[in-house]
C-alpha cells in the first residue's frame, strides 16, 4: 500500500526543505482564506513550489479552510480557479459554501479535501462526505486507533490523520473562545490561542483548586510509535502539523517520519533522500509529547508552560556568583540554551562558556541549589541541521542497444537518443569503462544513476559527447516525467443526507450558499455562525476531550467548576461524563 507523508510549509523556502527531506505531499496557505492567516503565499510562489514538487511526484495542497462571507466566497471561487490553473493538486476546505459551488459545477475538477475544521469525529460525518464525493476527509485529532480503523473500513474516500505537532484543546472547527474574548475567530484564521494562557480553577464556593496554571494547554502530538497500526488501519495520508514552523523544524520532523513510514509502506512520491543528517524530534520545539487518545485516555496536558523547555539535564548542585554546576552526565557546550522555572515561569539563559563542571551564564541569573535545569537549545544539533545538505534524486537506469541509449526512471518514464558514432574503439573495455563513468556523473541534476546495461558493442564516443548525450537524455526524461504526471480528478459532488436534521451555530454557516448546501442535504439551519453575530444563551465556547476533572482526580465529584482568566472573567464548566468530554460555556 502506498501512503502519503504530508508536510506543512509556511513559505517557499520551507516547502523546498520539506520536499528535499522526503515528504510525499505538502500543504500551504495562499494569500487568502487559510486557517493560519500569518502563513500566506502568493500565486507566483505557489506555482514555483508546484513546479519543483511535481518533478518528484510530490503533491501540493492549498488551504482554503476558513468560513467565508458571501463576498469572500466569490473571491475564493476565483482563487480556486487560479490554483487549479497553476497545477495545485487539492484544496482543503471548511466552508460548506465551497461544496455548494462544486454541486453547482462552478469549480474546476480539483480534488476537494474536507478539513479537520469540518469537525470530522464520527463515522456518520465521514460517511456523509464520502457519499458527497469528496476525495479525502481529514480526521479530528481526538480519535482512537479503533475508531480510525472503523472509519477506514466503512468508507471509500481517502482518510488523512494527524501524526505530529501542536494540539488544539478543542475539537477543530468548534472553538469560539478566541472570538468571544477579542473577536479573533479561529474559524476565520485569526486564533489568539487563549488555550495557552493561564487560568485558575475554582469550585462553586470559590475554593481554588489550581491557581494560575496553563490549564488548557496540551502537550504536542507524537504518534511515531503507532505508525504501523495506522498504516494497517488503512490511513492514506499522515499529516504533520506546523504551518508556522521554520524550515529546520520541518526538515527534522519530516525526515524523521520519512524513515519511520518507510518501514511499513511504500511512499507515494519519487526520489531518494541523500543526507548524512540524523533526525531527532526531541531536539526541536515541543511542549513534551503525547499520543493523545490513540490508545486510551492519558495525561495529555502540560500545565507548567506552553513553551519549549527541552531535555532535562539535572539539578543545580552549586550556585555561585558567576557560575553554576549541574548534576548531569550530559555534555553542555558554549551557546547552549538552558532554562529553569522561577516563580512558576520559565526563565532561561545562554551558556557563555564551560570550564570543566562550571557553567558561566551569559547574564546574571536568580537560581538556587536544587533547581532543575533543562536544555531547550542544543547548539551542536542546531549547527548540524542548519548545515545539513538534503538532496532528493530520482533513480535512472541506462540501457544501450543497437546505437540507441535509453534512460528509464523509477516511475517507468523513458527517454532515448540515437548515437551517431560508428567507429570501433581501439580499446573496447576502456570505452565501456568511460561510458559507464560518464553516465554516473549526474551532478546537480534531479537524477542519480542506478543500473547501466550495455547490450551491444559500443562505438568510440568522445567523453564530451557522452556527457552531451547524458544531458540531453536527462532533460528529455524530466520533460517526460512532468508530461506524465497525473493530478487527482475530483469526482462529481452529489447532494446527500446530512447526519443531522437541523444544525445550530456549530455548523459555522457564514454565507448563503453554505445555508443552501445544508438545506439541499436535508438539514435545517437554525442559526448562522457565531462570527455572523449569532448570540445564543450559554453557548459552548469549546468542547474538549481534555477534562480537568480527570486531570485532578475528580471524576466522581459533584462539584461545579469554573475557569477564571487573568482578568477575573469566570467561565462555567460542564462535564459530559458519558462521552468523557468537558465543555467551557459562555457566561
Amino acid at each position: 500500500m502506498k501512503t502519503e507523508l504530508l508536510a506543512p510549509a509556511k513559505d517557499k523556502e520551507t516547502a523546498f526543505a520539506a520536499i528535499n527531506a522526503g515528504c510525499d505531499a505538502l500543504y500551504i496557505g495562499a494569500n487568502l482564506f487559510g486557517a493560519r492567516q500569518a502563513a500566506g503565499n502568493s500565486i507566483e510562489d505557489i506555482k514555483e513550489i508546484v513546479n519543483y514538487a511535481h518533478k518528484f511526484y510530490v503533491r501540493v495542497h492549498v488551504t482554503i479552510n476558513t468560513i467565508l462571507t458571501d463576498e469572500e466566497l466569490v473571491e475564493a471561487q476565483k482563487l480556486i480557479e487560479k490554483l487549479y490553473n497553476i497545477g495545485v493538486d487539492a484544496i482543503i476546505v471548511q466552508d460548506m459554501g465551497i461544496f455548494k459551488l462544486a454541486l453547482e459545477g462552478k469549480l474546476p475538477p480539483i480534488a476537494l479535501h474536507a478539513s479537520t475544521q469540518c469537525n470530522n469525529r464520527t463515522l456518520e460525518k465521514i460517511q456523509f462526505f464520502d457519499r458527497l464525493g469528496v476525495s479525502r476527509v481529514i480526521l479530528a485529532r481526538e480519535l482512537s486507533i479503533p475508531q480510525i480503523e472503523t472509519i477506514c473500513k466503512n468508507t471509500s474516500c481517502e482518510i488523512e490523520t494527524f501524526i505530529h505537532g501542536a494540539l488544539c484543546v478543542c475539537y477543530s472547527g468548534q472553538c469560539y473562545l478566541s472570538h468571544s474574548i477579542g473577536g479573533r475567530s479561529a474559524n476565520r484564521g485569526q486564533c489568539a490561542q487563549p488555550c495557552r494562557k493561564k487560568y485558575t480553577l475554582v469550585n462553586e464556593q470559590g475554593k481554588i483548586l489550581a491557581k494560575s496554571k496553563h490549564l488548557l494547554s496540551l502537550k504536542d502530538f507524537n504518534c511515531s510509535k503507532h505508525i504501523q497500526r495506522l498504516v494497517d488501519a488503512g490511513v492514506k495520508s499522515f499529516k504533520i502539523e506546523g504551518r508556522l514552523k521554520d524550515k529546520n523544524y520541518v526538515k527534522n520532523v519530516v525526515f524523521s517520519y520519512r524513515k519511520e513510514l518507510d518501514k511499513y509502506s511504500q511512499k507515494a512520491s519519487s526520489g531518494k533522500i541523500f543526507t548524512d543528517f540524523i533526525p531527532d524530534i526531541n531536539k526541536t520545539f515541543n511542549r513534551e509529547y503525547t499520543d493523545y487518545f490513540l490508545e486510551k485516555r492519558k495525561f495529555c496536558y502540560n500545565f507548567e508552560t506552553p513553551k519549549f523547555k527541552g531535555e532535562k539535564l539535572g539539578k543545580v548542585k552549586f550556585a555561585g556568583k558567576n557560575f553554576i554546576e549541574i548534576d548531569t552526565e550530559e555534555k553542555i557546550r558554549n551557546q547552549d540554551g538552558l532554562c529553569y522555572f522561577k516563580n512558576g515561569e520559565l526563565a532561561g539563559f545562554l551558556v557563555n562558556r564551560v570550564d570543566k563542571n562550571q557553567i558561566y551564564p551569559s547574564k546574571v541569573i536568580d537560581i538556587k541549589i536544587g533547581d532543575i535545569i533543562y536544555r531547550n537549545y542544543d547548539r551542536e544539533f542546531d549547527d548540524k541541521i542548519k548545515s545539513a545538505k538534503f538532496k532528493r534524486k530520482i533513480k535512472v537506469d541506462f540501457k544501450f542497444s543497437k546505437d540507441v541509449l535509453l534512460a528509464i526512471d523509477e516511475d517507468k518514464n523513458e527517454s532515448k537518443i540515437k548515437l551517431l558514432e560508428n567507429k570501433s574503439p581501439q580499446n573496447p573495455p576502456k570505452m565501456i569503462e568511460n561510458f559507464k563513468n560518464q553516465l554516473k556523473k549526474t551532478g546537480e541534476t534531479d537524477f542519480y544513476t542506478g543500473k547501466i546495461e550495455i547490450l551491444s558493442d559500443l562505438p568510440f564516443i568522445p567523453i564530451s559527447k557522452i556527457n552531451e548525450y547524458r544531458r540531453i537524455l536527462l532533460d528529455e526524461l524530466m520533460k517526460e516525467r512532468l508530461k506524465n504526471y497525473k493530478r487527482d480528478v475530483q469526482n462529481n459532488i452529489s447532494a446527500t443526507n446530512f447526519p443531522l436534521k437541523e444544525i445550530d451555530y456549530h455548523g459555522n454557516v457564514h454565507n448563503q450558499k453554505a445555508k443552501e448546501f445544508y438545506e439541499i442535504c436535508h438539514c435545517n439551519v437554525k442559526e448562522f455562525s457565531i462570527e455572523s453575530g449569532s448570540n445564543p444563551q450559554n453557548f459552548e465556547l469549546m468542547r474538549t476531550k481534555h477534562c480537568l476533572k480527570y486531570a485532578f482526580g475528580m471524576c466522581k465529584s459533584p462539584d461545579k467548576l469554573y475557569l477564571v482568566d487573568d482578568t477575573g472573567k469566570k467561565y462555567p464548566l460542564r462535564f459530559d461524563c458519558k462521552n468523557c468530554e468537558m465543555i467551557i460555556l459562555a457566561k
